[in-house]
């Protein structure tokens, strides 16, 4: 007498499990899947931007270092931030603005290039934040809704062996497997680039006060400036 055959291993692969599961489950696992891609996309982006405005505040770092302030012609924020503050400097203290007034406004243009790159540089940190803190969940919602299908498999056949039930259960612990992997580098990367970008932009905010102070102690136009007024003063008198 022949022995009755075993029955077959389920397939539990990857695309097997994806391709038998059920269409909301499915769905969960594709909207998963789509927001880690766009996560590590924004991951790569911001980390090269990051490190490009790192080297750009070691160069105010070093402006600050030698005093030398002048235009630079390479392109960048240092560049960019320089040529504000100088623009305010060559137009030197206005009748009445004290050398700290002086400072302030110089420091203003300055910190304003700053901030508008910085609010180029932000967008996209948000969904970082939003897809650490929401996948996961995202993905328990279609584990559980996979386990009532299996559930109701079950119950409907009327087949409780591992065969039958293990198949449903992988596909619904594979949603939360997925949510997992799109959290877990989304949270990682978005406290390291928050913490990253904080830093640098508090160290430029630091060298544009340093710089800022030394331009305003040699105003190229105070000297004008005064002797204008002498004249003025010294016509009114003689009149």
């Amino acid at each position: 007498m022949n022995p009755t055959p075993a029955p077959a291993a389920p397939d539990l692969s990857l695309v097997s499990l994806f391709l038998h599961a059920d269409m909301v489950v499915k769905g969960v696992m594709v909207l998963l899947v789509l927001a880690s891609v766009a996560c590590w996309a924004i991951i790569i982006e911001k980390t090269v931007a990051a490190i490009r405005l790192r080297r750009q505040a070691r160069i105010l770092a070093s402006v600050a270092a030698s005093g030398d302030v002048s235009e630079r012609k390479e392109p960048g924020l240092a560049a960019d931030v320089l040529r504000a503050g100088l623009r305010d400097w060559r137009e030197g203290r206005d009748p009445g603005e004290g050398r700290n007034e002086f400072r302030t406004r110089i420091e203003r243009a300055m910190r304003s290039v700053l901030a508008a790159e910085y609010r180029r540089v932000e967008p996209g940190l948000p969904l970082l934040a939003t897809t650490g803190a929401v996948a996961p969940f995202v993905g328990l919602f279609g584990t559980v809704w996979g386990i009532m299908n299996s559930f109701f498999g079950i119950a409907a056949s009327g087949d409780t062996s591992l065969a039958v039930v293990a198949p449903g259960i992988a596909e619904a612990l594979f949603a939360t497997a997925i949510g997992l992997v799109a959290a877990i580098p989304s949270v990682i990367a978005y406290n390291r680039l928050s913490i990253s970008l904080g830093r640098i932009r508090t160290e430029s905010i630091a060298m544009i006060g340093e710089i800022s102070g030394r331009m305003a102690r040699r105003a190229p136009r105070d000297a004008a400036r005064s002797e204008d007024r002498r004249d003025v003063a010294t016509a009114a008198a003689a009149e």
